[in-house]
């Protein structure tokens, strides 16, 4: 794929993105969103699986076209835990690996007015009064299992769609541009994607972390695989507010008129 090196491909390590990756042949650097964007934006990997706050602030690379970690409505696995009401929260516990997560957060509570600090999230499994907790991923599956009785969830995927009415895009398949071969490669994604959708019960029976019942539920009732204009919509419509509540690097900010169509490179 490279004349440099072998391809080097990053994915986030957690359970949503389990059809886009199982059975890649080669070795893949699997972490959490923060580090692989920055291996990417670093020139570390040719591609991943990350935010795609990352292509808002960075929007260098090509897009791997028809593949995302989205939803449309509830989520499950990205979530603010609370007590009480969401307004009479005074701070929120913030996530680090959260890079999409935390801006949808900051846009969501911008179009509420309400206003918490953020703050480090500490190890404590419970929670001070007026201190919510952003959780992602898997942490976010688990701490809702097994909390589940202790904290109401404040579901941002679903938050969302009840704002703008449109799915929200998680993460995307981001390519960097000095890759050649980047047709072959995002058609074998897809591909790959298609197989294990269409194996989902063998893919299931395989897991290992979670309730195999509830990988049935999240993998149909939560998350989605596809990037099509739905989607794209919900993509552009979250760059629009990161524009406005000014969430985007400073020298895109001060650039002049704002590209709100924000043009994708798919390939």
């Amino acid at each position: 794929m490279q004349d440099r090196h072998p391809l080097r491909i990053g994915c986030v390590k957690y359970l949503n993105a389990r059809p886009l990756i199982h059975g890649w042949p080669i070795d893949v650097v699997l972490d959490h969103p923060s580090a692989l964007c920055a291996q990417l934006s670093r020139g570390e990997l040719d591609i991943a699986l990350v935010s795609s706050f990352e292509f808002l602030r960075n929007p260098i690379y090509r897009i791997v076209d028809g593949i995302s970690i989205s939803s449309d409505g509830p989520v499950y696995s990205v979530v603010v835990a609370h007590v009480g009401k969401m307004s009479d929260v005074k701070e929120i516990e913030l996530d680090t690996a959260a890079e999409t997560s935390g801006n949808l957060l900051r846009c969501l509570l911008n179009e509420r007015k309400l206003t918490p600090r953020f703050v480090a999230t500490s190890t404590s499994s419970s929670l001070p009064k007026g201190t919510a907790r952003l959780l992602i991923g898997d942490q976010a599956i688990r701490f809702r299992q097994k909390h589940t009785k202790e904290f109401q969830f404040w579901d941002l995927g679903e938050q969302w769609n009840k704002l703008v009415g449109l799915p929200f895009v998680y993460a995307l398949w981001l390519i960097r541009p000095e890759v050649r071969d980047f047709k072959r490669l995002a058609n074998r994604l897809r591909e790959l994607r298609d197989e294990n959708l269409a194996n989902i019960d063998r893919l299931i029976a395989e897991e290992k972390g979670f309730n195999h019942d509830f990988c049935r539920r999240y993998y149909r009732e939560n998350v989605r695989f596809s990037f099509g204009e739905t989607e794209k919509a919900g993509l552009r419509e979250f760059n629009k507010r990161c524009w406005d509540q000014r969430l985007l690097p400073r020298e895109q900010l001060n650039a002049g008129a704002r590209d709100l169509d924000l043009p994708l490179r798919r390939v």
